[in-house]
This record gives structure tokens, C-alpha cells and sequence, in this order.
């Protein structure tokens, strides 16, 4: 930033000066150009100056550098003649007056002639080189003033440069506390609006971490405590038939206890694994036509045998087709199904639907479970990892916690959304599905 600043203050000061040197330079010659020709309009109209004889004695002389010469029947004497050429002549023959730079043996000159009231003419010429050594003093005290100003502009810009670096770099070492993992960290206060900016989204960063890894800390106890119980069982049960406690008539029952339990660590084990490869970057998704109302009706069918058994209903209805990947979305559908399962009282029906959405842009899928539905705390949270399940495994039916996830997830994945709301007036909550046509 400091070098940055510097060298924009350097080339604005050189630009500058280098237009400012052009403007005196071009100034000094308007100027020294007015008063040549007025000078030679003063010539042309005094009578004692228009005798030829009279100026002829005075042409070979340099007044105040400027040159003098006598143009009388198209002959030219004195100093200035240098700079007389046919051109000029032939427009002051003509009565004309001229105002023109020539060049002659001292270089390039301002050049006014003017006709007299006697058929002659007056001639002045002014070096350019004359009039540019004028510039010279006013040359110095403008490259004094450019010195100064760029002393001031580099001493300010390195200060300025230097202030606002500061909290960067406080900002920098805040950010990288961040990367070690700690939170909590003070972020530097600056007047400064974008540094500022910068400093508040590390906060909200700063705030996002912790409440995400407090989220990820809870989730991690639970599932270790679930995990945990039925290892505890299965461990229970094999010292007790390792020391010889289990009679042969309770080895059925124990048998049926340990597969459970097996199929409930299975169970957790199969979501974070599926949950850890959604998270993957080489998650597979393999796109083709589907008809959304076949793979609801598929679905309905496979789940009816374990929904008969709970005395629930799984009923699938609507039409739909969009170009997705049809595992993906069964896979789906069996997630919400099961979750719909778990809340659905004996008696009620599960709704699978599907429905095309307008002008194209897609379908979309709907679960309507016949469960208590969700308060608007339950809402905000249903998708989170384990929150829910936290909430109420000791009140009904929980799973694993990761289901909801897991789904959310993996409508991701498919480039659609998904949402939850409580039906009505009808009771349970609807979980709506929106894909992509």
C-alpha cells in the first residue's frame, strides 16, 4: 500500500508539472504574440515611422529583442528579412496583414507584418528562443513548488499508507487466530468504512464457527451416547456368555437382543456414511429423464408391507417429469417415508405427491405425514444434525437424528431445495421437495 500510494503521488506531481511547464511555455508565447502584433500595428500607423527613409535607418536594429525590417517595393532590408518570403510577401502586397512563426538563422520566430499608409510594410520578428528564456525563472519556481509538493505528497502518502495498513494487518492476524481455531477473537476497530466492513463479516464468521462446531459438539456426544448403549448390550451379553451365565433356553431371546442392537449400530453407521459421502466432492450424480409419479409409486408399494404393520396407509398420486438422477431421488423418498413412519399414528396416511410446476422450471414433491406436525421452534431446526432427535428421543419415536440431513443434503446435491411446513388445515407437516425441471 505505502509503495502504491508513493508512486501514484510521484506520477501525478510529474504529470503535473509537465503540463503545468506547457501551459507557462504556451501562455508566454500568447502572450509575447499580442504584443508583437500590437507593437506592429502601432508601426503601421505612425506617419514619422512610415517614411522609408526613416525606417531603413532604424530596420538593422533589435528592439527589446525583437527584429525590425522594411519591406518597400518588394524589397526587404533590416534584421527581421530573415524571416520574409514570398508567401509573406505577396499577402502584404495584397494589403493584408500577417501574423505567422517563420523560420530563419537564429531558428523559429513569431513573425507580424503589417502594410503602411505609404505602399510600404513593417516587418517584427521575435525568437521563439527569446521568448522561452523568459520562462525560465518562472521555470525554477515551478520546479520548486513541484519538489515541495512531491515531498509532501510522498511523506503524506507514506503516513496515510501506514495508517490504513495498520488494522489491516491486525485484521490479518485476527483472521489467522481464526485458522488455528480459536474464537472469540477481538477484531481491531478502525474509522475506516471498508476496513471496518472487513472486521464485522470476521465477527459474524467468528460467531458462525462457534455456534456450527457447538452444533457439531452436541451432535457428536449424542451420537457417541447412542452408540455407545447398544455396544454396552452386545458387550453385556458376551461376558455373560463368555463366563458361562446364559442358560441354553435364553440364548433364542439373547440371540434376537444382540441382532437388534447390531442393527442399530448398523443403522448409525450407514448415515454418517452416507452423510460423509454427500459431503465428498466426487459424489456421484448420474442425470436421465425420471417420471416422478413412478418412483412414488414404487416407493409407496415397497414401504406398504412396514406401514401395514403400524396400521398407517402409504398412498403415492400426481405426475411429474424432470431430468435427475432417479436412485438419488428414491433414496430420497425412502428417507422422508421413514422419518413419515416413525410420527404416524396407527390409522393415518402417509401422502406421496408429485406436480409440475409452472412455465417449465420444474416439479415438485411432496410428504405429508400424519404426525403431531412441528413447532415453529421444530420448523428452524428440522434439518440441522440431530437437533430434533435431541429434543424429543425421550418423549417419541426417534431415529438416528441424521435423516433430515442427510435428505436436505442430498436435494442439494440435485440442485433443488427442500422445506417444512405444518399442513392445514389438515394436522402433520409437509416436507416439499422442489427440483428442476
Amino acid at each position: 500500500m505505502t509503495l502504491v500510494t508513493v508512486a501514484v503521488a510521484v506520477i501525478a506531481v510529474i504529470i503535473t508539472g509537465l503540463l503545468s511547464l506547457q501551459f507557462v511555455r504556451s501562455s508566454t508565447r500568447d502572450q509575447a504574440r499580442t504584443q508583437l502584433s500590437a507593437q506592429a500595428d502601432i508601426l503601421a500607423t505612425l506617419p514619422r515611422l512610415a517614411s522609408a527613409a526613416e525606417l531603413a535607418d532604424k530596420a538593422s536594429l533589435a528592439l527589446g529583442g525583437t527584429q525590425v525590417a522594411l519591406v518597400k517595393d518588394g524589397t526587404v532590408s533590416g534584421a527581421a528579412a530573415q524571416y520574409v518570403d514570398e508567401l509573406v510577401l505577396t499577402r502584404l502586397a495584397a494589403g493584408a496583414a500577417v501574423s505567422t512563426t517563420r523560420q530563419g538563422t537564429g531558428g523559429l520566430a513569431m513573425v507580424e507584418a503589417r502594410p503602411t499608409q505609404d505602399g510600404t510594410a513593417v516587418v517584427l520578428a521575435l525568437p521563439l528562443l527569446t521568448v522561452d528564456r523568459a520562462v525560465v525563472p518562472v521555470t525554477g519556481r515551478i520546479l520548486v513548488a513541484l519538489a515541495l509538493g512531491l515531498l509532501v505528497a510522498v511523506v503524506g502518502g507514506t503516513l496515510l499508507a501506514r495508517l490504513l495498513s495498520r488494522p489491516l494487518t491486525d485484521t490479518a492476524a485476527a483472521a489467522r487466530r481464526l485458522a488455528s481455531g480459536e474464537r472469540g477473537v477481538p477484531m481491531p476497530r478502525t474509522p475506516t468504512t471498508e476496513i471496518a466492513d472487513l472486521a464485522t463479516a470476521l465477527s459474524a464468521l467468528d460467531a458462525a464457527l462457534t455456534a456450527s462446531e457447538g452444533r457439531q459438539r452436541e451432535f457428536l456426544l449424542s451420537i457417541s451416547h447412542e452408540l455407545r448403549t447398544p455396544l454396552t448390550a452386545v458387550r453385556g451379553y458376551g461376558e455373560a456368555m463368555a463366563d458361562g451365565l446364559i442358560e441354553p433356553s435364553e440364548m433364542g431371546r439373547i440371540g434376537e437382543t444382540l441382532i437388534a442392537e447390531t442393527e442399530r449400530l448398523d443403522g448409525f453407521v450407514a448415515d454418517l456414511l452416507e452423510l460423509a459421502r454427500l459431503e465428498a466432492d466426487d459424489f456421484s450424480v448420474t442425470r436421465a429423464p425420471v417420471e416422478l409419479g413412478a418412483v412414488l409409486g414404487e416407493a409407496a408399494t415397497a414401504w406398504a408391507g412396514r406401514a401395514s404393520t403400524i396400521d398407517v396407509t402409504v398412498s403415492a398420486s400426481g405426475t411429474a417429469s424432470v431430468v435427475t438422477d432417479a436412485r438419488r431421488i428414491r433414496q430420497l423418498i425412502d428417507g422422508l417415508i421413514e422419518n413419515a413412519l416413525r410420527v404416524s399414528p396407527a390409522g393415518s396416511t402417509v401422502e406421496l405427491s408429485a406436480e409440475v410446476l409452472g412455465h417449465g422450471a420444474g416439479a415438485v414433491v411432496r410428504v405429508h405425514d400424519g404426525g403431531p406436525g412441528l413447532s415453529d421452534e421444530d420448523l428452524a431446526v428440522a434439518f440441522e444434525r440431530g437437533l430434533l432427535r435431541a429434543r424429543y428421543r425421550d418423549i417419541r419415536p426417534v431415529g438416528t437424528g441424521l435423516g433430515l440431513s442427510i435428505a436436505a443434503r442430498l436435494v442439494e446435491r440435485l440442485g433443488g431445495t427442500i422445506s417444512v411446513a405444518n399442513a392445514a388445515p389438515a394436522s402433520g407437516a409437509v416436507f416439499t421437495v422442489t427440483l428442476p425441471a
